[in-house]
């Protein structure tokens, strides 16, 4: 499965991102078609007092490179990509790849 990882770095007011993300930003890209799956994870900071640099992840699932990038490439995609800068403040790191899955003993 082929994976690609959106790292969003901390965003200047945290709670306007996540109001934006799930009230505009996730009804356009889920226009997007082909995705096999779709995941998000808000990254919880330390209690210690320390920080990570990251506010979330997403994760967008097809099943090869080449369809990822038609999905990318479609008006769909194009859209969802725009929509970053109406509510990205801390840079977005794109990431991707071939996730393989380890079965545990």
């Amino acid at each position: 499965m082929y994976r690609l990882s959106v790292l969003y770095g901390v965003p200047t007011d945290p709670r306007a991102f996540d109001a934006y993300y799930r009230k505009f930003h996730i009804p356009i890209a889920a226009r997007m078609k082909g995705l096999t799956r779709w995941t998000i994870t808000p990254i919880l900071q330390p209690t210690d007092g320390t920080t990570v640099p990251y506010h979330m992840i997403a994760d967008l699932y097809a099943p090869s490179q080449e369809q990822m990038q038609a999905i990318l490439d479609s008006p769909e995609g194009r859209a969802a990509r725009e929509d970053l800068d109406n509510f990205v403040t801390g840079g977005a790191t794109f990431l991707n790849g071939f996730e393989e899955v380890i079965d545990l003993p």
